[in-house]
């Protein structure tokens, strides 16, 4: 396995609104290949952190009759919350807000100017509130951006900087060939897609007399950068950049960078950032992982609809280890998938109750009651090439489909050679299935260490001590 340096990172949620299940997903999916990778014995930097600028948040800040920097410190924090709420390892936490990040997204922009790709010019056009961005008319879906049918775009003319997207195409044609750029395949065809329907110039700035909550173009007080340019630079600044030494140079220049993000994020994170990237004359990132969306019969989630699932909710109800496994074993990878609380209950009570929770409880009754000892501490194998692959290509569903397989057959064993009757006939030939039972559920303990840690360590807890688990996945 490749030992260099790895960089993992999510998109910045905006603090406009209280976490959502899609983002605590790509949390998970997030910490779950940071844990696995540290466990082969890789060095990791894991980054995430909040997006504080642009409209939406100003407006919504407003509307509460609040400073727009306690909104934003308000916000930030309930999002700090979710590392202990889902069981997050992360190494840095991003907020643009902050003078670090500034001082990075500042060096940005003088680098692309010194290149030649930022100018000003006088622009009108379709806006986005939502998305906090201009609209072409090839992105209208019935006059309406398709992200946000329920807003109608508004139309603002005014003078703004602009970046030079057109002088990347070559560049960004070339990169994407490459199949590791983007994860799924079918994601990065629809990046090439976007690329050879032409790339036009981007507005990267906002009049500061009607827009400014954001970072303050260098030498030009009269505009605020783009909430865009602002935040895709914290994929860098979370490393220490613009100091080029350091984790800069240990993670990104040198390691391997992964960047975790939703399907709907195509334009910016692999065309958008990487264009950016190489004005400055810095690496590109190497993948981009693009998960699919949580919906809830049938609709996204949506406080209007009331089918809205948060993560807070999630993990009251059944608890952080039960809510990682949920996320990461029961929606696809790549796809869209329809969660209701219904299907929730079903997922815990057959592969968590009735599933590990009953196995280990069965293996650790009998270890309790016929071991004299506990067994020795079993050497630290290599895991199964299946279970590998899954996580390398993402498919934190695959490795755990293939762990719950093991599970089950571990069960079937159980049921077949009945260690509790032979123990009775043949003592030492009942107390060594025991001993094989017990080193089997080790090894499905390992291969559970980083989606569910804490039952990982209970599980490793109950076989070096000799005893049955207490209160691993009861009956809700």
């Amino acid at each position: 396995m490749d030992k260099k340096p790895l960089y993992i990172t999510t998109t910045l949620p905006y603090v406009n609104a209280s976490p959502h299940l899609g983002f605590a997903l790509e949390l998970i999916q997030a910490d779950a290949l940071a844990r696995f990778t540290r466990l082969m014995g890789r060095e990791v930097f894991f980054n995430t952190g909040t997006d504080e600028h642009g409209q939406k948040v100003a407006q919504k800040a407003e509307s509460l009759g609040m400073d727009v920097q306690a909104y934003t410190d308000q916000y930030a924090a309930e999002y700090g919350k979710l590392r202990e709420l889902l069981n997050l390892s992360y190494d840095s936490f991003v907020r643009t807000t902050s003078e670090e990040h500034k001082i990075a997204a500042t060096e940005l922009w003088n680098r692309c100017t010194a290149a030649g790709d930022i100018y000003k010019k006088k622009y009108k056009g379709l806006y986005c509130v939502g998305d906090e961005m201009f609209l072409r008319d090839t992105d209208l879906v019935n006059g309406k951006c398709p992200n946000h049918p329920s807003m109608d775009p508004i139309e603002i003319e005014e003078e703004n900087y602009f970046f030079a997207l057109s002088n990347y195409t070559d560049k960004l044609r070339t990169y994407l060939q490459n199949p590791a750029t983007i994860i799924p395949e079918w994601r990065r065809e629809e990046a090439i897609a976007f690329v050879h329907n032409g790339l036009e110039d981007l507005s990267i700035s906002r009049d500061s007399s009607r827009m400014s909550w954001g970072i303050p173009v260098p030498n030009d007080e009269s505009q605020v950068m783009y909430v865009w340019f602002d935040a895709l630079t914290n994929y860098i600044s979370g490393t220490g950049w613009p100091q080029e030494d350091g984790n800069f140079k240990k993670f990104w220049t040198e390691g391997e960078t992964i960047q975790i993000a939703g399907k709907d994020q195509i334009r910016f994170q692999s065309i958008i950032w990487q264009a950016m990237l190489m004005s400055a004359k810095l690496s590109p990132s190497d993948t981009v992982f693009y998960h699919g969306f949580i919906t809830s019969e049938g609709q996204k989630m949506s406080k209007s609809v009331g089918n809205v699932i948060s993560p807070l909710e999630l993990v009251e109800k059944y608890g952080t280890e039960a809510a990682r496994f949920m996320l990461l074993k029961h929606v696809h990878a790549t796809d869209d998938t329809d969660i209701t609380w219904e299907r929730l209950q079903d997922w815990y009570t057959a592969d968590l109750m009735n599933g590990i929770g009953n196995l280990t409880a069965r293996i650790m009754k009998l270890a309790e009651t016929h071991l004299e000892k506990p067994i020795e501490r079993p050497a630290a194998d290599g895991f199964s090439t299946e279970y590998t692959t899954a996580i390398d290509a993402f498919r934190m569903d695959q490795a755990l489909e293939y762990v719950w397989r093991r599970i089950g057959e571990l069960d079937e064993k159980i049921t077949k050679t009945e260690p509790f009757k032979l123990v009775k006939t043949d003592s030492e030939a009942g107390k060594e299935l025991i001993t094989e039972l017990v080193v089997e559920l080790y090894a499905i303990a390992r291969m559970l260490n980083p989606f569910m840690p804490e039952t990982n360590n209970a599980i490793k807890e109950a076989v070096l001590e000799n005893k049955k688990p207490e209160n691993l996945f009861q009956r809700l």
